[in-house]
């Protein structure tokens, strides 16, 4: 299992002796996620937080026509889960599926509890990703309230032009709050 990419992400927020990196490891569970495998499903227990090494997933939602939502994406060097089910143990309100064939390594929630006991510097690393999760939110509700579809198109090349080639358009309208034709037309303008 390489393990030099979540060590670097780790590393960003707090520094971890041998002693507690080794721990940290040892919780780890590698996984190989086919394209559209489910990694958690809406109404299912969510008992598990990833760390993608490889790969694209998407997290979205379902309305009762069964048109998708998509809510957030995550590539290489991203953390993924159903936040409400994880954290506080109840059904997933979202599903988190591959979008192409990915490699993750997979925290059980018991797991980052003792994580959390054994090694405190993990509240600090979780609590600071959990705040950029918020405030990254917070903007695209903004955005999504207030902004005009090519802004939000614009914002979010901008911010992630390394999901345009990997992700479907329809995804990105999705997200977006568009359709896929309008996102279509979007394009176009700002080509011309």
């Amino acid at each position: 299992m390489d393990t030099s990419s979540i060590l670097k992400n780790v590393a960003k927020h707090i520094r971890l002796n041998r002693k507690e990196t080794t721990f940290f490891l040892s919780l780890l569970t590698p996984r190989l996620v086919k394209r559209n495998e489910v990694l958690v499903e809406e109404g299912r227990p969510c008992r598990s937080i990833y760390y993608v090494q490889q790969g694209a997933f998407r997290a979205f939602s379902l309305d009762k026509k069964g048109n998708e939502s998509t809510i957030m994406f995550a590539i290489h060097d991203w953390w993924i889960t159903d936040i409400h089910g994880f954290i506080l143990e109840r059904p997933a309100i979202t599903t988190v599926q591959a979008m192409e064939d990915s490699e993750v390594l997979q925290l059980l929630k018991p797991s980052l509890d003792t994580l959390f006991v054994k090694v405190p510097a993990f509240e600090r690393f979780f609590r600071i990703l959990m705040q950029n999760s918020y405030i990254r939110e917070q903007v695209r509700i903004k955005e999504n309230l207030t902004g005009q579809a090519a802004d939000r198109y614009k914002h979010f090349l901008a911010k992630y032009p390394q999901f345009v080639e990997r992700i479907p358009l329809k995804q990105i309208a999705s997200y977006l709050g568009v359709t896929p034709q309008f996102l279509s037309v979007v394009r176009r303008r700002l080509r011309s």
